[in-house]
């Protein structure tokens, strides 16, 4: 018999939380045609301002509004206290981690990550051994994908550092939900979000390598066809900074400049939405448009600041994450706050031979997938495409980790139905500078199909105000 999905809101006797009973009072007073109308409101006005999101090879056309519900999802202080540690000491590890394997390599040395698992990974960047980064800091911004689960217990889902995005429908989300309703603020102390930008700021320019000026910093950007180009442009307005493309900057004497209508001004520190491999031709992809010639000499200088840095992409590997817990032991000397989902590495013949007796029971991921893609979902998935998946690992074991099917926890969401819960997680954002820092909440996202557990944008999936409570 499987066990019933953690309700966010009500108690498995149906009984409201005691951190969601304002809420509930305040959404059993609304008249039904009202939610309908705010609603409509808020999709009006997200698509007025643009909040949209690019879908490569979608036949419906490659922007697309993503689904904003009205019913946020509620956190109370001391369960937020919680995660914040974790999560701290969570991103704290990784950062150690990165330096680690790009310095001194310790962790390889004591046996407990087999070599080959870092320097065969396709994100590992052999550029970047021996090379200082200012502050030793490798992941700046990180944005850590939460669940609940089981009775509750919250679980790393995956870490996300090389350029995780979401962080601007936080903002835009609070911002809709107080343009909405302002009453429930007034009913409920609600930790801000709106002043991240002003940490985001402040963390980059803690990490320039010139101390004692004020650094100049850059969002660099792909450009206005990528994805996420709406954030790029929000964060680099929010901040009070120069969005820029590769176009925009050169490298002179391994010293990193804008080009600007008075003439080049240095940049210390770049905010970067650009994989690595298109930052720089000289030293990566030689046909790349995007990036910038020379970088990679001015980061190796230490004349530049690269937030996040190049090769941090090896610590957000699905076939990496199993690891995290052995680091966080290995570097702190602690026991790990928030656990990892139990994890098969395929690659592994005893974990193979597991996942494929189990195959209908279990999610299965590529671990150099993102974005909802190239996965398995056992328990959603017909015969024929569980066959299918079977020949997959079958021939590539090494590509793939399984997790068990967890059943997300769920929040009552407002569909067009009415109320009715949906699965969901969060991905709270991680700001690693002079100190570590997160913004009370995150990005909450929920999938929207009744039964899915795939909360991805690109998936159908839809996003929710994140309130963690201040008592």
């Amino acid at each position: 018999m499987s066990i019933p999905a953690f309700d966010e809101m009500r108690s498995a006797q149906g009984a409201v939380r005691t951190h969601y009973q304002d809420f509930a009072k305040w959404l059993d007073s609304q008249a039904a045609e009202r939610l309908h109308n705010k609603r409509a409101e808020a999709d009006l006005i997200f698509r007025r301002v643009g909040i949209t999101f690019a879908v490569y090879g979608d036949d419906a056309g490659t922007e697309r509004l993503i689904p904003f519900d009205i019913v946020p999802r509620i956190i109370p202080a001391a369960e937020w206290k919680i995660l914040e540690t974790g999560l701290r000491q969570r991103v704290t590890a990784l950062n150690l981690f990165l330096k680690d394997i790009y310095n001194e390599q310790r962790i390889l040395k004591a046996g407990l990550i087999p070599p080959e698992q870092i320097f065969e990974n396709e994100q590992y960047r052999r550029e970047m051994q021996g090379v200082k980064v200012t502050g030793d800091i490798y992941a700046h911004i990180a944005g850590v994908d939460v669940v609940r689960a089981g009775q509750g217990e919250f679980y790393v889902l995956e870490d996300n550092l090389r350029v995780p995005s979401g962080v601007s429908y936080m903002l835009e989300n609070r911002k809709m939900m107080m343009r909405l309703f302002p009453e429930l603020f007034a009913r409920n102390r609600v930790a801000p979000v709106e002043h991240y930008p002003d940490k985001l700021l402040e963390n980059l320019r803690s990490v320039s390598p010139r101390q004692g000026s004020e650094p100049t910093v850059v969002v660099l950007t792909p450009g206005m066809y990528n994805s996420a180009y709406f954030e790029h442009a929000f964060l680099a307005q929010q901040m009070g900074v120069e969005l820029v493309e590769g176009k925009d900057l050169f490298v002179d004497d391994d010293v990193l400049y804008m080009r600007t209508t008075q003439g080049p001004q240095r940049v210390d520190v770049i905010y970067r939405r650009l994989d690595d491999d298109f930052l720089d031709p000289k030293a990566f992809r030689h046909d790349s448009q995007l990036g910038v010639p020379g970088l990679l000499a001015a980061y190796r200088a230490g004349n530049v600041t690269l937030c996040n840095a190049i090769g941090t992409g090896v610590a957000d590997d699905k076939s990496i994450y199993p690891y995290v817990p052995d680091m966080i032991r290995f570097y702190l000397s602690e026991e790990p706050i928030i656990h990892n989902v139990p994890t098969w590495m395929c690659r592994k013949p005893e974990h193979l031979k597991e996942v494929l007796a189990k195959l209908p029971e279990l999610v299965v991921k590529e671990v150099h997938g993102a974005g909802g893609y190239g996965m398995l979902v056992g328990p959603a998935s017909t015969q024929a495409q569980i066959e299918e998946f079977r020949a997959k690992l079958i021939a590539d074991p090494a590509k793939f980790i399984a997790q068990p099917t967890l059943a997300l926890s769920t929040c009552p969401t407002f569909v067009e139905s009415g109320l009715a819960p949906r699965h969901i997680d969060l991905r709270p954002f991680v700001l690693s500078g002079s100190k570590v820092s997160l913004i009370p909440g995150g990005l909450s996202r929920v999938a929207l199909r009744e039964g899915s557990l795939v909360v991805n944008s690109s998936q159908g999936g839809g996003t929710k105000d994140t309130w963690v409570l201040e008592r």
